[in-house]
């Protein structure tokens, strides 16, 4: 259906017509030297037809008023109502992108894949499904800062995590658990949600930062930031060298300790994944533990029409001026 979105500027249509009204009458520079009071008893036929003739600009110049009046107005197409879901809760992603991610001890359609790519697809996926959440991306190797802040649109927050790589932070291995939390903690603070959640991913322990990540987690609790954290990266993993075929432990500096005291200090949960199903499982599991919530809240997509009228009244103008000029040239 059309909408007006101004329609009181209709009242200024008949402006027109008041200013006829109100202002004096124009009268001739020259006057007739005679006046015959019998001369329309001479006005032929030819006289009768040019008449009307010179009235149409008067009636182009009153289309073109009404349709600038309309575009005034500002028409507007409005659609069918639309259903979004809002779920009232803000949820923040901090992904490690330290040194250690780079290490390959996953695996994704056959081929092995360093850890921030596995988390990548995963996490793009989880955020797709988070329909009606405002998320936000963090990224923290020996600096932590906001990639994407808090937002519906989750297209970029997938697109931004997947143009994420190695050492975006800093050049240093170094990473920084404790300020990623205090920031996620800044940036939610004065958001109105009824929920916070941060997801903290990383594969080591805390070397670097201003604030420990225990102190970080208390300041969390005091602000009703609910923080689940994962521990990537594999228990062990055979590597080729000249003495043969040696099993490591890829994951010796992950931190679970301090992971876990993490999430038990906020009310959140501690998870381990070792590969690419684990951490698929945990992203579902996080899909259960904080379940989707639709209020149903419906919008109307708004088309401008303005253009129209306004192009057209424009047109009609231009003729009229082009018509008086060349009356003006004869």
């Amino acid at each position: 259906m059309i909408h007006f979105d101004w329609p009181w500027l209709l009242l200024a249509l008949p402006l027109p017509l008041l200013v006829r009204w109100l202002l004096p009458s124009q009268t001739p520079v020259e006057q007739a030297a005679l006046k015959v009071p019998f001369l329309d008893d001479f006005a032929s036929d030819e006289t009768t037809k040019v008449l009307p003739q010179q009235q149409w600009p008067l009636i182009l110049a009153a289309i073109a008023w009404v349709l600038l009046v309309s575009a005034s107005c500002r028409p507007q197409w409005l659609g069918e109502p639309i259903e979004q879901a809002i779920s009232g809760r803000d949820l923040m992603l901090a992904v490690d992108v330290s040194g250690s991610m780079q290490q390959e001890d996953f695996i994704i359609s056959n081929r092995r894949v360093d850890r921030l790519a596995a988390t990548k697809q995963v996490a793009t996926d989880f955020i797709d499904r988070r329909v009606g959440d405002r998320v936000g991306l963090i990224l923290f190797g020996t600096t932590a800062y906001v990639q994407t802040p808090l937002t519906f649109d989750h297209k970029t927050v997938a697109t931004l995590l997947d143009e994420a790589f190695i050492g975006i932070t800093d050049d240093k291995p170094a990473t920084s658990i404790g300020d990623a939390i205090g920031l996620a903690v800044k940036r939610m603070d004065d958001q109105q949600a009824n929920s916070h959640v941060l997801i903290l991913l990383t594969d080591g322990a805390n070397t670097a930062g201003e604030v420990s990540p225990l102190q970080a987690a208390e300041l969390a609790a005091s602000h009703q930031l609910k923080i689940y954290t994962i521990g990537i990266g594999a228990d062990e993993m055979i590597i080729r060298s000249l003495f043969g075929d040696q099993k490591i432990n890829p994951s010796n500096d992950l931190d679970e300790k301090t992971l876990t005291a993490i999430a038990d200090k906020t009310g959140g949960k501690y998870f381990r994944a070792r590969n690419t199903q684990e951490l698929e499982t945990i992203y579902q599991l996080l899909d259960q533990l904080e379940p989707v919530e639709k209020d149903k809240q419906y919008f109307r997509p708004l088309h401008e029409l303005y253009s129209w009228p306004l192009g057209l009244a424009l047109l009609l103008a231009g003729i009229i001026a082009l018509v008086r000029l060349g009356g003006r040239l004869r």
